[in-house]
């Protein structure tokens, strides 16, 4: 089953652009009392931040067999790695974000966010190997009825600002906005390697909420 958009209405921009775009449309309103065209550029901005920020509505699936992508972009690495967190191995599933996808992170299944960490790191180019463990990350762990799950947000070259929106016992749902990072980025999906499996193929693009990119149920 799908689950359909809210029916009320939602600002199609995620709110954390409006300041940015407010910045730029105030600018050109001062920069048109001194000449029409000196608004041009300010205006232009607004526009593309307008772009960057946009949130659009989806019609979310609710298969409980299934795990979703937790960001729009394109599939760059599929690896078996240790997971401590997750009590061992795991598969790690890497979405690289470029500036002109949807920045809006969304929980791959519903479930119980048991934990939230951020730390502090450096802003290297998102797609290279091992800047997981090198850039500005934030953790979040759900617990699902399949198994514990892990959605890293890794700040990339250009990205500065990592927010997060649920906190530590929230209940999310498939598909529920869960956060962004601000600009150009990376999205990572850890799964029990005992528990799933990743059933998408290395270089594929995906979106947020809707692309399965994995299942419950270990070969």
């Amino acid at each position: 089953m799908s689950r359909p958009s809210p029916r009320h209405a939602r600002p199609l921009v995620a709110r954390e652009g409006w300041p940015f775009i407010a910045a730029c449309l105030s600018l050109a309103a001062l920069a048109a009392g001194r000449s029409e065209r000196l608004a041009y550029g300010p205006l232009a901005v607004a526009g593309l931040l307008a772009f960057f920020f946009r949130d659009p509505e989806r019609v979310i699936p609710a298969d409980p067999a299934l795990l979703y992508a937790p960001a729009d972009g394109r599939v760059v690495r599929i690896e078996r790695v240790e997971a401590p967190e997750l009590g061992g191995p795991a598969w790690r599933i890497a979405i690289f974000l470029s500036l002109f996808d949807v920045h809006i992170n969304r929980s791959p299944a519903a479930g119980i966010v048991r934990r939230v960490e951020y730390r502090p790191g450096r802003f290297q180019t998102a797609w290279e190997p091992g800047v997981e463990g090198r850039n500005e990350r934030n953790t979040i762990s759900i617990d699902t009825p399949g198994g514990p799950i892990l959605v890293l947000q890794i700040a990339g070259l250009v990205a500065r600002r990592i927010v997060c929106y649920p906190r530590p016992g929230t209940a999310v749902r498939s598909g529920d906005r869960i956060g962004l990072i601000k600009f150009s980025s990376r999205t990572d999906l850890l799964i029990p390697a005992g528990l799933a499996q990743p059933i998408v193929p290395l270089g594929q693009r995906v979106f947020a909420g809707v692309t399965p990119i994995a299942a419950w149920g270990a070969r």
